[in-house]
């Protein structure tokens, strides 16, 4: 960055998006812990295995991002999942292969994998 409206022009690009992400009420946001217990237990390989796999299915309506400590180290690698106007899901002890399924059962079909929430790990 160089100059004043280099920085004012990187500005409102980033509002834009941000405007974007907010206008947008159908968007589906997977959210996955990447403090440092996160990434340790592999959460890389999941967070890129949602980005891709969201892409290869087509779903445009989904933002995959990342978040600091979730508070539960040892269920790490985790993530939520939020679908407008539904309850929250947490999936816990993720990897690359239960990503693609969970995109493809819970994302494209409405059907949650109980079987990697965080009520089947308790």
């Amino acid at each position: 960055m160089k100059s004043l409206a280099e920085l004012r022009e990187i500005r409102e690009r980033v509002k834009g998006s941000v405007a974007m992400r907010r206008e947008n009420p159908d968007t589906i946001r997977i959210v996955v812990g990447m403090a440092t217990c996160g990434i340790a237990a592999g959460a890389r390989p999941v967070l890129q295995a949602f980005l891709e796999e969201a892409a290869k299915q087509g779903l445009d309506n989904v933002v995959v991002t990342q978040t600091g400590c979730m508070g539960l180290c040892r269920l790490e690698p985790i993530v939520e999942v939020y679908v407008p106007g539904q309850e929250k899901v947490t999936y816990v002890k993720m990897t690359a292969e239960k990503a693609a399924k969970v995109v493809s059962n819970h994302l494209v079909n409405g059907v949650v994998v109980d079987e990697y929430t965080i009520g089947s790990a308790q």
